[in-house]
């Protein structure tokens, strides 16, 4: 709190400091001020989800001790899409393309979650959005966000090239455009896929978010910084009340808007084609669906793991519900260190 507030003649002037360090030490102030209100928020939007009986309800065919979790709240994902709207909007706007576009995909994508949290909660008869549906939706996001990030300025970010380690930069032309919205739409499946335990995607997806801020921070990215470390804030202040057992579930609400963002937050750093890497475990849980589903075709019903995504296999060899999120936790951070050594090559 005392760097928060040392930090605050800075933040008031809705400007942020040219110099690379101030830079960083108000991002770092506003990712605390950002866990800070959302453990304020997050009581009272946990009472009311409460109040309305927006209990989750959970699929039948995941492991038996899931079973418990059933009526736990859900949509808390929209706790961290208000702290970081808010706060971004106060101190961090200025003017900035690359601060409202983040913003944006988070609200889009948020929004579109809140839907499908509410046709699937506790004594609904709707099982949520189909696929395609959803699918649908997310396109649209990711193609608008991905034609922004390509357009010349002052139409848009005027991005249109790719790093690759070892081999610099590289301009791939309207290639771009599709590469983005896919990455836009995947990961923001992959982070809804990964999340089904407790603590298990919020604590990954800010590893991945800490390890952008990072490489923004080296290329000198204000905007993107502070926003990749608002986005940690926030989602530290969610973990407090999704600690095992969970008092409340981020839902589609902020598993999609999340995964949205950070897609977003890679592609405006160039560094995209570290995402699979900073991002492993979203990665490897979307993998564990996809082989599962294809051999379980292929073979007419045979399986390679025990249950996916790929934290309900570890599950289901024995490993508690934190063990699982905790281990998934150490490779996420090890992950974000490889994609940030990567990126300063």
């Amino acid at each position: 709190m005392i760097a928060v507030g040392a930090a605050l003649p800075l933040l008031l002037g809705s400007v942020m400091p040219h110099d690379p360090s101030e830079n960083m030490a108000v991002s770092l102030a506003l990712a605390a001020l950002a866990f800070v209100v959302t453990l304020i928020i997050g009581g009272p939007i946990i009472l009311i989800l409460r109040a309305k009986k927006y209990g989750k309800k959970i699929r039948i065919d995941g492991p038996e001790t899931h079973l418990a979790k059933t009526g736990t709240p859900t949509m808390g994902g929209i706790m961290v899409a208000l702290t970081v709207i808010a706060i971004t909007l106060v101190f961090n706007v200025a003017g900035r393309l690359s601060s409202l576009l983040p913003i944006g995909v988070l609200v889009a994508a948020a929004c579109l979650g809140a839907i499908d949290d509410r046709m699937t909660l506790v004594g609904g008869s709707a099982s949520g959005m189909t696929a395609r549906f959803k699918f649908a939706w997310l396109a649209v996001f990711g193609v608008v966000a991905a034609l922004i990030l390509h357009l010349p300025k002052p139409f848009g970010l005027g991005l249109h090239h790719i790093y690759v380690p070892f081999y610099g930069k590289h301009d791939i032309g309207l290639v771009y455009v599709p590469l983005a919205a896919l990455a836009i739409i995947g990961t923001a499946n992959a982070v809804n896929l990964t999340d089904g335990l407790d603590t298990l995607a919020g604590g990954t997806a800010a590893i991945a978010f800490v390890a952008y801020g990072i490489i923004a921070y080296v290329q000198g990215q204000v905007g993107v910084v502070t926003f990749c470390f608002t986005m940690v804030g926030a989602l530290m202040g969610f973990l407090w009340f999704n600690s095992h057992p969970a008092q409340v579930i981020m839902g589609d609400t902020g598993a999609l808007a999340i995964g949205a963002a950070l897609a977003t937050a890679a592609f405006m750093t160039g560094q995209w084609l570290l995402l699979p890497v900073v991002g492993f475990v979203f990665m490897a849980e979307t993998l564990s669906v996809i082989l599962q589903v294809g051999y379980f075709k292929l073979t007419h019903g045979k399986r390679i793991f025990k249950m996916t995504p790929l934290h309900h296999h570890f599950e289901l060899l024995g490993w508690s519900e934190t063990q699982v999120a905790m281990r998934f936790w150490m490779v996420g951070m090890m992950a974000g260190l490889l994609g940030v050594a990567l990126a300063l090559l």
